[in-house]
């Protein structure tokens, strides 16, 4: 049997727009560090090419004390002791310099061969505000009031404390994201001003007092508006004299970042269950029908060896169901990968395909169009992959025998409508459900700047339109 390629199906398609379009830089490497995929933020972020990036081995991005350190874990990551692991250290850009970067590496599993994720944040403006502020702390012992200034203006979320944890100064920055109305904080207890303060914190602040530099890559805690990630330091600022005056809290809120992380990783779980299910579908086509059928043709053209007088006239026969069996076979393909948008152009194909998936399913199909300028292949696509979710819903859970599929342009917008008769389901409970239908088609019209209404009522038929702005669907020589 043909082996199918990850990035075949649909599903793997939406997870390449999603790694395509995250803001982070990723790549997906072998086991022996070899890069297979990089995605747009990386190559931006080091100023290289894909291919560059490509043909590299993950020791070549790093200078050699760094590169070092990353395969030492590395090795370990593909042992088996330890799933994940991160890492700060040096980039070479395309231009010779050098950044620095966050690291996250992991396991990739779902795949017939394991891979590794790698996850790449540019921090050489935090790193350089971290040295500079260890850099001014050291220079700053025995000048408070300098220190104080230097705080007030970082930008950085920082806040300055005495031995008692009151504030000696804060940052416009601390001010901003952990000090909510505004309110003056200078004089005040710390733990008068968070009254629901961790006794971790309260440890941790401790330590720091006792002239201990503590430090968290990643902090969680639930807040009053929901769960919060936190990257934070602490460590001792000191007098004139030496001793411990207080201690200087570094602290950035990662919120945002562990929640796109949270989301890719759902979406990565997802996609790998739906294409899961996707490769059993097939497997159980192949094998309850298709491998059927031939067997069934392999047996009866053995049978003829021994009556040969049956030959010519059980031919025909045998090349008709050979026939059949081949014309199936390219609708099985035909549904993994649309080759008719390639060659025939949006419109035309999504219209072929529409009447041979009525055909097959018996249904009766009105299909209209007005759209005349050729689409975008990333729009055709899109759309194409709505209108098999769509007529392939109604066939499965509406019992529906009657399509209609409009294709229209106006003004605004290149819309797509696929109304049917069926018993409709409740759209509120469809959205809150596990299932990847609406959320596929829900993403794929957000990674190219369309929307997606669902008009659906029990015993009331459905109705789903896709909407497309015209800039997006068409080049601009064909709008003029």
């Amino acid at each position: 049997m043909a082996k199918v390629n990850t990035f075949a199906t649909q599903d793997s398609e939406l997870f390449r727009e999603s790694f395509n379009a995250s803001p982070i830089g990723i790549a997906v490497e072998t086991l022996e560090g070899k890069p297979l995929f990089v995605n747009p933020a990386l190559c931006r972020m080091l100023g290289s090419t894909e291919e560059e990036l490509r043909n590299k081995h993950c020791q070549d991005f790093s200078p050699p004390e760094d590169a070092s350190k990353d395969w030492a874990l590395f090795q370990q990551l593909r042992a088996g002791s330890i799933d994940h692991y991160q890492l700060e250290k040096r980039y070479f850009r395309g231009d010779g310099s050098l950044m620095w970067g966050r690291l996250n590496l992991s396991i990739l599993s779902g795949h017939a061969s394991p891979l590794v994720l790698a996850m790449v944040e540019d921090i050489t403006d935090e790193k350089e505000t971290r040295d500079a502020l260890a850099e001014q702390t050291a220079l700053l012992q025995s000048r408070e009031e300098l220190l104080r200034i230097f705080v007030k203006n970082v930008p950085a979320a920082v806040a300055m404390f005495d031995r008692d944890m009151r504030y000696l100064q804060i940052s416009d920055r601390w001010r901003t994201e952990y000090l909510r109305g505004g309110q003056e904080v200078l004089g005040r207890s710390h733990y008068e001003t968070f009254p629901d303060m961790p006794e971790r914190w309260k440890e941790v602040h401790r330590r720091g007092l006792q002239g201990e530099t503590v430090r968290a890559d990643e902090d969680h805690w639930d807040g009053k508006e929901g769960p919060h990630w936190a990257r934070w330091e602490v460590r001792p600022w000191k007098t004139a004299e030496g001793a411990v005056g207080g201690i200087l809290i570094f602290a950035e809120d990662i919120t945002r970042r562990k929640q796109m992380e949270m989301a890719l990783s759902d979406m990565s779980r997802k996609l790998i269950d739906a294409q899961e299910k996707e490769r059993s579908r097939i497997a159980r086509e192949l094998h309850d029908d298709i491998n059927q059928r031939l067997a069934l043709l392999s047996l009866e053209v053995g049978q003829l060896q021994s009556n040969p007088a049956e030959i010519e006239r059980r031919t025909q026969e045998l090349r008709n169901r050979i026939g059949e069996i081949s014309t199936d076979v390219q609708v099985l393909a035909h549904d993994l990968h649309p080759a008719r948008l390639e060659f025939l152009g949006a419109v035309d194909g999504m219209e072929s395909w529409s009447r041979d998936f009525a055909e097959r399913h018996k249904l009766e199909l009105e299909f209209t169009t007005d759209v005349r300028s050729p689409i975008r292949p990333e729009i055709g696509v899109s759309l194409f992959r709505v209108l098999q979710e769509a007529m392939q819903n109604a066939v499965k859970h509406s019992g529906a025998r009657q399509i209609q599929v409009q294709l229209r342009e106006d003004s605004e917008s290149l819309r797509l409508v696929v109304r049917d008769s069926g018993r409709g389901f409740d759209t509120e409970a469809a959205s809150r459900g596990k299932g990847l239908g609406l959320t596929s088609m829900r993403e794929r019209l957000r990674l190219v700047n369309g929307t997606i209404s669902v008009d659906s009522k029990p015993k009331g038929g459905t109705v789903i339109e896709a909407r497309v702005p015209i800039e997006a669907a068409f080049s601009q020589e064909q709008q003029s």
